[in-house]
């Protein structure tokens, strides 16, 4: 297959799904081993504010994880804000507690975000109230995850799993496994709602020009 039959394939409009999906997850594993390479280099030649940024992110969603497991949810909680610590009696009358990380914050993501909508393809114009829209659905899908990771402690402490030969669990389930496939799943339908309702609708637009 040479570059211009890849071509004609990208162009074909029976094609475009593939296509589509193929750039997304291109553009989701390129941006995966980038980071991680940045990260291994410091976060050079910004790696002081990245710091500040993450601190910034960190203090962010804890206090807004706090409000709404105190104010909505009523949840009786204790904290710890020097620790980012966030804790409440679960169903064994034992503490319950998530500690918010730097690598907790959203930072990895709203990045994630930026690189997916910027190298994708769609007309600026939506992209321009589009992208700030999706980072603040990223930071409170966020919030639910922190939310969702403690609530799961409080109601069901017991949870012991073997799962991909390791043994689960109810703070490793939750973290490693539903609230993060929950907090890509967010993102994988953000983009969804992106090209169904802006990117194909402009390359229609532009066919009929």
């Amino acid at each position: 297959m040479n570059l211009e039959s890849v071509k004609a394939y990208c162009r074909n409009p029976k094609n475009r799904s593939t296509v589509n999906v193929g750039l997304f997850v291109i553009l989701i594993i390129s941006f995966h081993f980038l980071y991680l390479g940045w990260q291994a280099s410091g976060y050079w030649p910004i790696g002081k504010w990245v710091a500040l940024l993450m601190v910034w992110s960190v203090d962010m969603v804890y206090s807004q994880a706090c409000w709404v497991l105190d104010h909505l949810l009523c949840i009786d909680i204790t904290t710890s804000s020097p620790h980012r610590l966030i804790a409440a009696i679960n169903s064994n009358g034992d503490f319950a507690r998530v500690v918010i990380a730097p690598e907790c914050a959203s930072l990895k993501q709203w990045m994630h975000w930026l690189f997916l909508m910027l190298l994708f393809p769609g007309p600026w114009k939506h992209k321009a109230w589009y992208i700030p829209a999706g980072l603040v659905i990223i930071e409170w899908t966020n919030v639910v995850r922190i939310c969702g990771v403690l609530l799961m402690q409080v109601f069901w402490p017991n949870i012991h799993i073997h799962l991909f030969g390791n043994d689960i669990n109810t703070f490793h389930l939750a973290h490693d496994y539903v609230f993060k496939v929950f907090f890509y799943l967010i993102i994988f339908l953000m983009w969804v709602l992106w090209v169904e309702k802006f990117y194909n609708p402009s390359i229609k637009a532009k066919q009929h020009e």
